[in-house]
């Protein structure tokens, strides 16, 4: 019995000290791989890579279920559960350098047991009961999960400093920055998010950025010893440059323009001729409203944080689809008149908002906020004298 308790006393150690020269040896770090050139990867990624003698893994929080029949459905309803995974490193690696995407390295100068507890967490993490999580873009995503690991592991140990000369960005200001202002996603990203987006990010705030989570890193140290969190760092892979070339005629202010001077020219014809185009008409009121259900649906229908108070609203008036039977009249109620007029107010709302900086909107629409303006007026002026004038009403 006690040669036994002893053997199994020495297997035991013998596992322990294996361990422990094992995490000596281990290498953790924070991979970067720079934006991509669409739309769902133009933010780029995080990454955490675990180096042991034995294994090379890198474990990243940025898996979706892109072949979930209900996808599209849950994205929209702000309900999209996103995962962790692991891969090979090297495979990880090639497939970023096939993309033409800057990979960057961070090691950590973490203790023994912080490598070990970090790698236990993120394998356990990687369970099929655990690896899912309810997505938010600004404050639970492949990004920030880095840093909360690590601040986790550390129980919280790390001090992330303000790197100097840091700017002062909105949220708006921050997603805008790895986006082309005259392109259809980011039209599409100031219509959908409301002015929730437009306050001032704290510096903490920024890391929901895959770039400022390389950039804290650099600057963080470790309270309890001062010393730099990051002990070495490497670029994996430098990105080629390349000519990239945008096609202004498909370009949003390209279309958007040539749709406002169309509205305009129909306006003046309109003018001109003392009549007034009910087809048109019956156009912008559809299709203005039902861009406004669909942002309302943003707002009140999802569980998304970043479509609340949503300033679009003033243009993109929802209210709009329900009064087309008023349109399609010759000579529509009193009412609708002075809701035309309500109409000229909100778009003069919308420029104060955008000047105060209650809310910043897409620099293509405003050809489209220009043509709505005058149409609208047009419009109270042909109801208030062309159609009286015609009926001989003095």
């Amino acid at each position: 019995m006690t040669k036994r308790f002893l053997v199994l006393v020495f297997i035991f150690s013998f596992v322990i000290t294996q361990a422990q020269n094992t995490y000596d040896q281990t290498e953790i770090s924070i991979l970067t791989i720079g934006p991509g050139s669409s739309l769902n990867d133009a933010f780029g990624h995080n990454g955490i890579r675990v180096k042991t003698p034995y294994t090379d893994v890198v474990y990243d929080y940025g898996r979706f279920p892109f072949n979930d029949p209900n996808f599209y459905l849950n994205f929209a309803r702000g309900k999209l559960l996103y995962s962790q995974g692991h891969s090979a490193t090297y495979p990880v690696i090639a497939y970023y350098k096939n993309q033409n995407r800057r990979i960057r390295e961070q090691v950590l100068n973490l203790t023994t047991k912080e490598k070990q507890d970090i790698h236990a967490f993120l394998e356990t993490n990687a369970l099929p009961q655990n690896k899912d999580y309810l997505y938010d873009f600004f404050y639970d995503n492949c990004a920030t999960k880095i840093r909360d690991v690590a601040e986790e592991i550390t129980n919280k140990n790390i001090q992330f400093n303000t790197p100097k000369n840091l700017e002062a960005y909105t949220f708006r200001d921050l997603i805008q920055q790895n986006l082309q202002w005259n392109s259809w996603g980011s039209l599409g990203i100031d219509i959908a998010l409301g002015s929730i987006i437009d306050k001032q990010a704290t510096p903490y705030e920024y890391m929901f950025l895959p770039k400022y989570i390389h950039l804290f890193f650099n600057n963080a140290t470790i309270k309890t010893t001062g010393k730099n969190l990051v002990k070495k760092q490497q670029t994996l892979y430098s990105k080629k440059e390349e000519k990239l070339e945008q096609n202004f005629f498909s370009s949003p202010i390209f279309i958007i323009g040539l749709l406002g001077i169309f509205v305009l020219g129909i306006t003046y014809k309109d003018y001109k001729k003392g009549k007034r185009s009910k087809w048109l008409d019956v156009a912008v009121f559809s299709i203005t409203g039902l861009i406004g259900v669909f942002i309302l649906l943003l707002w009140f229908a999802t569980d998304h944080t970043a479509t609340a108070n949503n300033y679009n609203l003033l243009w993109a008036f929802a209210l709009n689809l329900f009064v087309v039977n008023q349109v399609l009249k010759t000579q529509p109620k009193n009412w609708f008149i002075k809701y035309i007029k309500l109409l000229i107010i909100l778009l003069c709302l919308l420029v104060f908002h955008w000047v105060m900086g209650v809310q910043r909107f897409a620099y293509a629409l405003i050809p489209l906020l220009l043509a709505l303006a005058v149409r609208y007026t047009y419009l109270v002026r042909y109801f208030n004298t062309v159609i009286p004038a015609k009926a001989g009403i003095s």
